[in-house]
């Protein structure tokens, strides 16, 4: 277990006890003498519970985050870090990867950022797929709006779409599911800025934090990205992995969630 793996457990396992009001028993230490109280004999075995809870699915919740040339740092990075970390909180195997159109390559974010998407596109792999934005602001390259005129990556969207995935788009990221023509018709939200663009193109627009629509979830403005993904750990995982979440993070779902 490298390092940084062994910090992200002891701190799940101690946000599992500030969720139940159990504390957890730090790794290494000694068991409780006889006649401890049951709340201190017993945090093991409730961090063991509490942590593990989760949908009763067999498979793992199979996660994909979408990258693209100036794609904003923070609309990757917490749906990614939120998701990741829940499967600190179920008892079901949580995998996230970055993946791209075109296979594994570097990634250039909106603020100089360099990342590598290291896995191939390959939705039928996913049962989420997140897209986030970047770039909307302007219309030169790179971000949402050269995506959109190169086209490319609207119709690899189009094409994903399928019984048993979601597409969760985030902040502007749900201009390039309107360019899919995913949103038509359907209840959604995205940035304030591109809320009239949305509605424009035909999206049925809710002002929520995050609007989930079955297979459809959009999440607006750029920290949307925490409570999207919230939002799904609640959903797919359970409400106690959403907690455990929240505990871990020091951070409540913010907003309102609309839901079919």
């Amino acid at each position: 277990m490298n390092r940084r793996t062994l910090l992200r457990t002891a701190t799940a396992l101690g946000a599992a006890g500030l969720a139940t009001g159990v504390p957890a028993t730090p790794a290494g230490a000694s068991t409780p003498p006889a006649g401890a109280p049951a709340s201190t004999a017993g945090a093991s075995a409730a961090v063991g519970t509490a942590a593990k809870s989760g949908s009763g699915s067999d498979g793992p919740l199979r996660v994909q985050v979408v990258l693209f040339e100036g794609v904003e740092e923070l609309d990757f990075a917490a749906p990614y870090e939120v998701l990741s970390a829940s499967d600190h909180f179920t008892a079901r195997d949580v995998e996230v990867r970055y993946v791209a159109l075109g296979g594994p390559r570097t990634i250039t974010a909106a603020f100089g950022t360099t990342l590598r998407a290291g896995h191939r596109w390959a939705p039928e792999e996913a049962d989420l797929l997140v897209v986030p934005g970047g770039g909307y602001a302007r219309r030169d390259d790179p971000g949402v709006w050269a995506e959109i005129r190169r086209g490319a990556l609207p119709r690899a969207l189009a094409a994903a779409r399928r019984p048993g995935l979601t597409i969760a788009g985030l902040c502007t990221g749900v201009m390039l599911l309107s360019a899919a023509g995913l949103t038509r018709g359907r209840p959604c939200t995205t940035h304030h800025r591109a809320q009239s663009d949305l509605a424009e193109q035909g999206g049925v627009l809710k002002k929520a934090r995050v609007v989930d629509d079955g297979d459809l979830v959009t999440a607006g403005g750029v920290t949307s990205g925490l409570d999207l993904a919230l939002w799904l750990v609640r959903r797919e995982l359970g409400v106690d992995a959403a907690l455990g979440l929240e505990a871990m993070l020091e951070y409540e779902a913010r907003g309102t969630v609309w839901t079919g």
